[in-house]
């Protein structure tokens, strides 16, 4: 909850004032699929997300009339993340399989049959840094493979 939801509040209530007074702006916040879906063994770092979902929203909605933008990409399982990675050994033991095995289980959760990588993520910013986006506020863009489609 420090880190994921009120660091969040944190940097965007400091950031917020030097986009006010330059009159625009853009917060892209950087979120998880786990605040769009509950997540097994792990409701804390969930509700924290989900927080964040909810953060976003409202500051689109306090921040709009400064016009600055407010939204969240919701990335899936980062499968060669030095934090996935570092979490291989506690995942085979909750889900009974070898160490080799556990990413695999985790690409068969995904239509797309693949891990999120950082380039799906960094593709998701460029948009909403982009003038593409410029209609955009209070979004949540799953990039999930659509393991998470709403």
């Amino acid at each position: 909850m420090a880190v994921n939801l009120t660091g969040y509040f944190l940097c965007a209530r400091e950031v917020s004032k030097v986009m006010i007074k330059q009159g625009y702006g853009n917060i892209i916040q950087i979120n998880s699929k786990s605040g769009k879906v509950g997540s097994k063994h792990n409701s804390g770092y969930s509700a924290s997300k989900f927080g964040g979902v909810g953060l976003t929203q409202s500051l689109a909605l306090d921040l709009a009339e400064h016009n600055i933008r407010v939204n969240s990409i919701m990335p899936g399982n980062l499968l060669k993340s030095p934090m996935f990675q570092s979490l291989i050994p506690q995942y085979a033991k909750k889900l009974g399989v070898s160490e080799d095995q556990v990413e695999q289980v985790y690409i068969d959760k995904v239509p797309l049959k693949r891990g999120c990588t950082y380039d799906d993520i960094a593709n998701a910013v460029i948009f909403y840094a982009s003038d593409k986006a410029a209609y955009c506020t209070g979004q949540s863009i799953n990039v999930t493979g659509g393991q998470v489609m709403f």
